[in-house]
């Protein structure tokens, strides 16, 4: 506890409020998540099929969306519920978009061979060519939604 304390104390003041924005947002999209329709959730956003070619960022935008998904990343780790990748894909969006930082977010599934045949569902944002939220995994993932928001 002293230990995450002092991490949180190291940050910069900037990081300090990105991080605590993003847990109350993680908070918010954990319980919209469990009480209200995905569709109504997404409903302002742009919905397409087919993965979409990102926008350049400017330097400024990138430096931020990386911030901010580090910031959500962190807050994540450290929430007493389980933050999962869709709840933060929504709070990266929420965050971004609140900043005109455009960017997508996708649905993906994975057909999980060690569980005999049942499907791995996956979510991850990405603003310009970087994955914000959910990194690491996107690549082995079959695309079945994409989400945009600002001029992404």
């Amino acid at each position: 506890m002293i230990r995450k304390v002092k991490r949180f104390l190291a940050l910069s003041s900037e990081e300090k409020k990105l991080f605590l924005e993003a847990y109350i947002m993680l908070a918010f999209m954990q319980i919209s998540v469990l009480t209200i329709s995905f569709k109504r959730i997404t409903r302002s956003l742009n919905h397409s099929k087919n993965k979409i070619k990102p926008k350049k960022l400017t330097d400024e935008q990138l430096h931020f969306a990386k911030l901010v998904g580090k910031m959500i990343t962190l807050a994540a780790g450290n929430t007493p519920w389980e933050s999962a990748c869709l709840g933060q894909a929504l709070t990266a969006q929420r965050m971004l978009d609140k900043r005109n930082v455009p960017g997508v977010f996708y649905l993906g599934v994975l057909k999980n061979k060690n569980a005999k045949g049942k499907m791995e569902a996956h979510a991850w944002s990405q603003c310009g060519e970087i994955i914000i939220t959910g990194g690491g995994r996107d690549e082995a993932f079959t695309v079945l939604s994409v989400f945009r928001w600002g001029q992404g």
